[in-house]
Formats: structure tokens, sequence, C-alpha cells
């Protein structure tokens, strides 16, 4: 066991989290440490692969949008379980996030006049998206952040590295965490009064995703663990148009921008259907249009539908998605054809650790930003490209709330944080089989989160899923033993286990939470020689 003290711990490395570190390494009030403690390295999380844009409300050069527009758009995609406080602050800082993006060297997209190119994407009702590299976004705005943290001497960077326990006290405050260097095989105890969990989503839940490998949930569990509370578990978006590619867990993304400049779905039949649920069509919320074309993929037996893309033009579809195109080249689709195989994956999660506007948990000293907090501004579905600006705007937030707090180490600890501690005092390796076994068992839980609690649920799956993750958390801790991939299945399962919780309580059917027994559903669904149809209006009424 090694001990260490910082001012600041942020456990992750997203945009939110590098954001936050920027931030704190331009201030001479934190000189004294900053640690980002990263499982694997600064580029292996989901913002690296976020090629939409940042939503940016800004007036004075983007004649017609509005503020008020903007929440009234995330209110509708959110089903109005947004908290509308938060939706208009994140509204209300989106220009000043583009401003100081900018000053860390991000490059946004401009048009023929060389200012920012504003573009639109699925249920914004205006032109509001910046981009960057096209549809490199999220990449080019970590590459900034990243290199901006590797010229600062006050911030230390811990790669390979995982967050396992909070060291909270007998007062319901974090004094510090626990983290396992798994290519070393070594636990660390580090002391601080602040903590900062930024670690992401949960799309490694399911078995279709387009999150990379470390999306197992692992921040939601350790906050969860340690007592914080967590609210609208059972919000998981799907994206609709992920890339198809037979045989493959972790697939690209096909952003909403296409759709946003003309792409249409079609079934393999060469049918166009979006209009068929809701009258947005292509552009309808991500929650309707991934319904809409699992509805499909069902109807017409199929595996995928299609993206037309002719609409646009072939080479204007090339240079405007210049990583989409190289990503269909990668997977040996030919796109001359103007078809793109897409299918909905498990994409983003709306709920998570409960936060205030500071990106304050209900545990002291304890923080939660980016995806893996439930800030309220999503509701039950998130609009597109509003999650890298929460990510930035909370980031913001929460580094002006530390900057006017109290940053010191803590200097002596109860009898609670030396208990924790003490089971970390000697590490056991795990035999091959023992990993093996852990490996199937974590395949298991992705198939029954993707047939029992994907697109659609309903009582009797939810109930079944429960059983089983039970059974499976059962066998799990009965191996004696630490490694990366056990402590990521065990954070998989308190996940996972608390979204079927959720969506057990929640019986009717709102957003991305869709229950094929709810009354919405029984009274709605009508039968037709296109599949299954809702009148999703009159469901989100």
């Amino acid at each position: 066991m090694r001990y260490s003290k910082y001012n600041i711990v942020i456990i992750g490395s997203g945009i939110s989290g590098l954001y936050l570190a920027n931030k704190l390494a331009e201030n001479k009030n934190f000189n004294d440490g900053v640690l980002i403690v990263t499982k694997e390295n600064l580029f292996s999380g989901s913002s690296a692969l976020a090629q939409g844009g940042i939503v940016s409300v800004i007036p004075e050069i983007n004649k017609g949008d509005t503020i008020e527009s903007h929440i009234k758009d995330t209110l509708t995609a959110g089903c109005g379980l947004n908290n509308i406080n938060t939706v208009k602050y994140v509204s209300e800082n989106s220009s000043k996030i583009a401003q100081e993006l900018i000053r860390f060297g991000v490059e946004f997209d401009k048009n023929e006049k060389k200012s920012l190119n504003f573009t639109l994407e699925g249920a914004h009702s205006h032109p509001r998206i910046l981009h960057a590299g096209g549809d490199s976004t999220g990449r080019i705005i970590e590459e900034a952040l990243v290199k901006r943290i590797k010229e600062k001497s006050n911030v230390e960077i811990y790669n390979n590295t995982m967050a396992v326990e909070l060291l909270c006290d007998g007062n319901n405050t974090c004094k510090g965490v626990v983290v396992y260097n798994y290519m070393n095989n070594y636990h660390e105890a580090i002391y601080s009064s602040n903590i900062v969990i930024a670690t992401g989503g949960i799309g490694q839940l399911y078995k279709l995703t387009t999150n990379p490998a470390v999306s197992t949930g692992d921040g939601i569990a350790l906050a969860y663990n340690s007592g914080a509370e967590v609210e609208n578990m059972e919000f998981v978006q799907f994206h609709p148009t992920a890339l198809y590619c037979k045989d493959k867990q972790v697939v690209p993304l096909v952003s909403e921008s296409a759709r946003g400049e003309g792409a249409k779905l079609v079934d393999i039949t060469g049918n166009y259907f979006a209009k068929n649920y809701h009258h947005l069509g292509d552009l309808a919320p991500r929650d309707i249009v991934a319904r809409a074309i699992s509805n499909r993929i069902k109807a017409t037996n199929s595996e995928y539908v299609n993206l037309d893309i002719s609409q646009i033009g072939i080479e204007k579809f090339k240079q405007r998605f210049p990583t989409i195109t190289s990503l269909c080249k990668e997977n040996n689709i030919d796109i001359s054809n103007g078809l793109i195989p897409v299918v909905p994956a498990e994409h983003y999660f709306m709920g998570g650790i409960k936060t205030d506007l500071n990106g304050q948990t209900t545990i002291k000293n304890l923080y939660a930003i980016g995806e893996c907090a439930s800030t309220g501004l999503h509701g039950a579905n998130r609009l597109a490209s509003n999650s890298l600006l929460e990510c930035a705007v909370f980031a913001d937030a929460l580094y002006n709330h530390l900057n006017e707090n109290t940053i010191t180490p803590p200097k002596k600890h109860d009898g609670k944080v030396q208990k924790i501690l003490e089971k970390y005092f000697e590490t056991n390796m795990l035999e091959d089989n023992e990993i093996e076994f852990i490996r199937a068992m974590f395949s298991n839980l992705k198939q029954i989160m993707t047939d029992y609690v994907g697109i659609e649920r309903n009582f009797e799956n939810l109930s079944k899923a429960k059983k089983i993750a039970d059974d499976i958390q059962n066998k799990i801790e009965k191996i004696n033993g630490e490694s990366r991939l056990k402590y990521e299945l065990l954070n998989a399962l308190t996940v996972s286990k608390l979204i079927i919780d959720s969506a057990i309580k929640r019986t009717n059917s709102i957003g991305a939470h869709f229950r094929s027994d709810s009354n919405e559903a029984k009274t709605e669904k009508t039968q037709t020689n296109k599949g299954i149809v809702f009148n999703y209006d009159k469901i989100l009424s």
C-alpha cells in the first residue's frame, strides 16, 4: 500500500476532467498538486470519439437563435423531466464555453465568410452546433486540452489506474480515494479534500455500444457504494445510427449531423420510413428514431437499415464527414452507392450521480461532472450536442466553486477510513481460469442488459435481468483476488442493477425509457404493414 496527498484528484480524463484540470493549472492557488487518474490514458475515453459538435447559443453572431429556443428544444427532447434551472444555466453559459475553448486552442470550423459555422442537428429548431474537423469535434477539443495539460508542471497523471473505493469518514465526508494500478498490481491511498469523478458512461454494460472499453460505469458505482445518491438511472440513450459492423461490439458512430445535412433513413427494401413514426422524421429525438429503426429491422427481418446519403452527394459527404468516410473504408463499407448500414447502439447515459450546479454530490467534498453526473440537463432523453457542452459548463462551474473554497488535504482520519484501508494491505493476483470465468460472466451481463433492459423493456424481462445479475454478482464476489476486469464487472453489476430497479419502478413510457407493457404503449400500439408504429406525440404530451 502506497500513500500520497493532492489538493485535488480528478478521476477520469475526458473533456470534463481535462477542462477542469486546465482551469486549475492556470491558477497559482492550486500549485500544490492536481492529480488526474485515468484507467488507460488521456485519449482512451468517449470524448475523443465524439463526432458531433457542441451547442453554442450566440445570438449576436448567429442571427435568429435564442437561449429561449434552445431551452425549449432541450425540454422537448427531455420530455419535460429536465431541471429547468439547470437547462437555463447551461444554455446561458454556452457562449462563454465556446470562447474559452477557442482560447484553449480549439479551432472550430468556419464558413466561406471565415466566421463560425453553425450547423443543424436532430430536434434542434435552429442551426447552433459548432464542429471541428468536420466530424472530429471531440478529438480536436481533447487534443487541445491535452496539449495544454502536458505543458503544466502542477498536474500529475496516473495512467493505467482505477479508482476502487472512496475514503469517506463517519460524517459523510470524502477524505480521499484508493486507486489500483493494474499494470504493476498495487493499491495507493490518496488523501484529498476534493475528489472529482469524471469517469464517463456505461456503454460496456451492453452488447453493442459506441463507447470504448473503459466505459464500465466505474464512477457511478464508486459514488453509490460510498452512499452518494444517484437518479434517473432508467434513462439509457441508444444512438439511432451506429455503423453496422458484423461481429463487432464496439461500433463507430455515424453522426446525427449526417441527417442534419440531409441524409435519409431507408430500410433494406429501400422504403423511407421515419415520417411514419414522427412528424420530424429523421430529425426526431433520438429515442424515437432508435425505436423506429429497431421496429423496421424486426419488421423486415434484417440486421440493419441504411442511411441514404445520396441527397447530400457522395463527394460533398466525404468532405463534410471525413471521419465517417474513413470508418466506412476501414470496415470495408463502400459508400459509392450512397448507402451506409446503420443500427441503434448504446451511446449515452442520462442518469448518474446526483449533483447540484457546482457538481457537488450528496457526499461532502465529492464532486461529479460529465456523463457520470446527473445534473438535470437531459431529462428523459439527451438533445444532440448538449453533452460536450454539459461537460465543459459544469467543469467551469466546479472550478469556480473550488477556487472559492478550502482545498487543503485532510490532516487526520477517523476509524472508518482506516478500516477501509485495511482490506488493501495485500493484493492477490487472479489465476488465468478465473479471469476467463469473469470475462464469460461479463459477456452474460451484456447479453441480458441488451435483451431485457434495452430499447424496449417490460416487467417480466426486467425481473429476469435482475435475478441473473444477482446470480452473477454472487459468483464473482466469491473469487478472492484483484484485477482490472473483476473491478469493472463488479462496477458494471452495481450500475446494471440500479438501471434495472429504476426501470421497474417507472411503469410509464417516457423518453429513452420505453415500457412495452405500459398503458401508453398498449393504447397507442397499432399493427400496420410497415411494422409496429407508436403515436409518440401523444405519449410525449
